[in-house]
């Protein structure tokens, strides 16, 4: 079994029952989650004129390759009501693949580590709270050390 290390995240409609959705339908296919982070606030990244982002770092363990994966993230977003209209835009539900293990994967589709991840302070703050000494198989650094050289300024606030 491998640690599979997703983000969940949206900005329409009621945003918690969204991710806890997300969540029941990805416990469908990968089984409960051995670790989640609390719920986190975000300002939007890349396209800044939108609603704030509610975001969650979910880990589970599993059996299925990478591109799998993929797939079944790609499905739970689709029948959740994802568009992919604008890069970065506002959405309902986001899903992410941030580590899959310590695999390094580079194809089209599908890049993991996640290309980005430490850049961005959204995805930093979860994941810290549940896989602080998690090692970046690329970077060489634990997710805290990401998170506290993370050059993103924008506020992530712990959702009381």
């Amino acid at each position: 079994m491998i640690q599979l290390f997703l983000l969940l995240g949206g900005n329409l409609g009621n945003r918690e029952a969204m991710l806890s959705e997300a969540e029941v339908r990805l416990s469908g296919v990968f089984g409960k989650t051995s670790q989640k982070s609390k719920l986190y606030e975000t300002a939007a990244w890349g396209l800044e004129d939108q609603p704030d982002f509610l975001n969650q770092a979910l880990i589970f363990e599993t059996d299925l390759s990478p591109e799998e994966v993929l797939y079944a993230t790609q499905k739970v977003e689709q029948d959740l009501g994802r568009e992919r209209k604008i890069k970065w835009g506002a959405r309902v539900i986001d899903i992410d693949i941030l580590f899959y293990g310590q695999e390094i994967l580079n194809l089209p589709q599908l890049q993991i580590p996640h290309p980005q991840l430490h850049l961005r302070r959204f995805v930093l703050a979860p994941l810290a709270e549940i896989a602080p000494t998690w090692e970046h198989p690329v970077l060489k650094k634990t997710v805290v050390e990401l998170l506290k050289d993370c050059p993103d300024t924008l506020e992530v606030r712990l959702l009381e």
